[in-house]
């Protein structure tokens, strides 16, 4: 068995450099780079193999005193990047578990290797292949979208860039007081600080759907990278499901976005029936990502909930 050197240490006192070097080497997702982690998490540990070979992100809270591994809000996949085998990631899983006694974790579509462990669960995520263009993506759509693009555009529905994304997440914020509970005020602080330095960065795409009356009936917010956009805020309102505004805005996304150069447009998700449903009618595909939940806790605190 290879001899790997593997620390754990707090985000704060890594290389930033050699971290983002090896995400971006590797096709590493934007959650997994330093100023994305920095800005979202509290607090996070990092996973360094030998000279930074291969890395990965743990975010961490505590509750009664225990460190425990979570999800932070808007960070879909995260897991191990690099020059990675299947020995090593199994030498870092005993690791982490060694470490911390508590996690539930996201990983990404890549370590397929974590299908070894207990207790992983396989999540739907949805892309599209922009590289063969629009008219390509058009060909894959269901037929029930080009009803509902004939519907959006009676209503003379306008595709224009966003003003500001303040609103959109504020109004994104309200609706989904109840379904996101989880989601504090200070998340939705540290992501609006998230956009506005990923802005400065170039690495922010925003449209929205308005009506005649300037209304905004659709808007989204996309991250990107050199290889995909990631649809990590999408916001309709009442009315704008009423015009079917949402499908009308992906479909003029999907042909803007073919003169972007970047190859993949990542749905993020999902598991919800009525939104997987949305998401396939597009013609994508799924490239699943990983849950892994574990627990070593001891009695009592066995029966821990974070």
């Amino acid at each position: 068995m290879q001899s790997y050197t593997i620390q754990i240490i707090p985000l704060k006192k890594i290389d930033q450099q050699k971290w983002d070097e090896v995400i971006a080497k590797h096709n590493g997702l934007i959650y997994s780079t330093y100023s994305y982690l920095n800005t979202i998490c509290n607090n996070c540990y990092a996973v360094i193999v030998n000279d930074y070979e291969a890395v990965m992100a743990l975010p961490v809270k505590r509750k009664w005193g225990v460190p425990y591994l979570y999800i932070p809000p808007f960070t879909q996949q995260l897991g191990i990047i690099g020059d990675i085998s299947t020995e090593l990631c199994l030498q870092v899983l005993h690791r982490i578990k060694k470490h911390f006694k508590y996690g539930d974790i996201f990983l990404n579509y890549q370590n397929n290797f974590i299908e070894q462990e207990i207790n992983v669960t396989k999540r739907n995520n949805y892309i599209i292949d922009l590289s063969k263009g629009y008219d390509a993506v058009k060909k894959n759509y269901h037929p029930s979208v080009l009803q509902s693009l004939q519907k959006a555009q009676r209503a003379h529905c306008i595709y224009v860039p966003l003003k500001t994304t303040e609103e959109i997440i504020n109004l994104y914020k309200n609706y989904n007081k109840k379904n996101l509970v989880h989601v504090t005020d200070n998340d939705y602080k540290k992501f609006s600080q998230l956009v506005k330095i990923l802005t400065q960065h170039f690495k922010v795409f925003s449209r929205s759907v308005i009506n005649e009356n300037k209304e905004i009936l659709s808007s989204i917010i996309l991250l990107k990278d050199s290889r995909r956009f990631y649809n990590i805020l999408n916001y309709t309102s009442p009315k704008g499901r009423e015009l079917n505004a949402n499908y009308f805005l992906y479909d003029s996304l999907f042909e803007e976005l073919q003169d972007e150069g970047i190859s993949l447009f990542d749905f993020e998700g999902s598991n919800i029936e009525s939104i997987k449903k949305f998401y396939e009618k597009f013609g994508a595909t799924n490239q699943p990502y990983y849950h892994w939940h574990f627990n070593n806790l001891s009695f009592p605190l066995k029966f821990f909930k974070h």
